[in-house]
């Protein structure tokens, strides 16, 4: 299938779906005329890449995670996918607790202003 149906089924842009290609997510065939020509299961592919981009992956952990993904979206276990998801799923807890402390401050701002005002 062509770039633009690909798009239209998903729900994703082409530009996005370029950029997916670039980084190494998606692998097109070119047709003599360049044109990309996707596979049936890119439908699938382009659904996983958006879940787990979705779940705070950064597209260079979903290139490494991407071959051990399922068709129901679950991951089976892949060499190394266990410790990149666990570093992955630290950095997260890491940057929920920052906004959790960003959170708290906002709201005794607000309601000291409100006392205030």
């Amino acid at each position: 299938m062509l770039i633009g149906q690909l798009a239209r089924r998903t729900g994703t842009s082409e530009r996005r779906l370029r950029y997916y290609e670039r980084v190494g997510l998606l692998t097109p065939r070119r047709q003599v005329n360049g044109y990309r020509d996707y596979d049936d299961d890119a439908e699938q592919t382009v659904a996983q890449v958006r879940a787990l981009l979705a779940a705070g992956l950064p597209t260079h952990v979903i290139r490494q995670v991407l071959p051990c993904a399922l068709a129901d979206g679950s991951l089976r276990p892949c060499p190394g996918v266990v410790d990149t998801l666990r570093s992955q799923l630290a950095r997260l807890d890491q940057r929920a607790d920052e906004l959790a402390r960003a959170r708290q401050t906002l709201q005794q701002a607000i309601a000291l202003a409100e006392r205030a005002g």
